[in-house]
């Protein structure tokens, strides 16, 4: 990243959006704080404050193992992304159908 496009950013909000990246394909067994800052580069302590930041914003939760994965919140967020594409598709189908019976 360019420095001017570092100086239009969030250094914070940065950290955060790597963090819930870095919960990606952990949702049922989640991932250690210390897995997630050692993945990053990050201190533990950074990576803490960020779960804190994403726990309370409903992004993520800490399952009884003490690990941290991605909240129901966020799960659904995608799968609502996931109809939509279905939906789309749907249209689309329908569409290409009614262009190809027209084309002969």
């Amino acid at each position: 990243m360019s420095a001017a496009a570092r100086s239009k950013t969030s250094q914070s909000g940065t950290r955060v959006l790597r963090v819930l990246d870095a919960l990606k394909g952990h949702s049922l067994t989640g991932v250690s704080n210390g897995e997630l800052a050692k993945a990053l580069g990050e201190s533990p302590a950074t990576v803490n404050r960020v779960l804190n930041t994403l726990i309370e914003a409903g992004f993520a939760i800490r399952l009884d193992s003490g690990r941290f994965a991605h909240s129901v919140k966020l799960l659904q967020i995608a799968q609502a992304h996931a109809n939509e594409m279905a939906r789309s598709q749907g249209r689309i189908n329908e569409l290409t159908q009614r262009v190809a019976a027209g084309a002969h």
